[in-house]
């Protein structure tokens, strides 16, 4: 088990120990509030989105798109907004929270009924997408308030110095 299963692991033991898995009725303020090497937090400290008034997103979001689009789109559908085959993720983000997307993308999920099959596998392992997932997830909390429109962003921030060596390091 790589380091990053196990820390998502741990997250979501942690998250089952504190009452369940939160499910929150409003999901927090995606507002960035503070900003380090071009990686926006909310007031939670929550990995979250920048967009300027000219419409040119933070790089995070912008590499959350290519990187959704590349592992998750042809399960997700494009832009986040499902398919047949699974849930749209965008309506997904507006009442998770950050443990819970990070813990099911880590673990899987399993929810087998009558009616449904829904099975996500398991990523954990998967450097290509754990070692975006803070990316992606920011894609989807700004498309999931419509803060982007569908679609590559059209502008970004450049990319931020540390970017390639953290990615390097992660991806080994």
């Amino acid at each position: 088990m790589t380091r990053y299963a196990r820390y998502f692991l741990a997250a979501g033991v942690a998250s089952c120990l504190m009452g369940g898995l939160a499910r929150a009725d409003k999901p927090a303020d995606p507002a960035a509030v503070s900003s380090e090497d071009g990686k926006y937090a909310d007031k939670d400290g929550r990995p979250t989105f920048n967009v300027g008034k000219d419409g040119k997103v933070d790089f995070y979001t912008y590499i959350g798109y290519v990187r959704y689009t590349a592992n998750c789109m042809h399960c997700h559908g494009p832009d986040g907004l499902g398919s047949t085959y699974a849930p749209s993720l965008v309506n997904s983000l507006k009442s998770l929270d950050y443990a819970d997307v990070m813990t099911t993308v880590a673990n899987g999920k399993k929810d087998v009924s009558e009616s449904s099959q829904l099975v996500m596998p398991s990523f954990g392992e998967n450097k290509n997408i754990m070692c975006y997932i803070d990316a992606i997830y920011i894609y989807l909390r700004a498309r999931s308030v419509d803060a982007i429109p569908r679609g590559r962003p059209q502008d970004h921030e450049p990319k931020p110095k540390d970017f390639s060596e953290t990615e390097d390091s992660c991806m080994g």
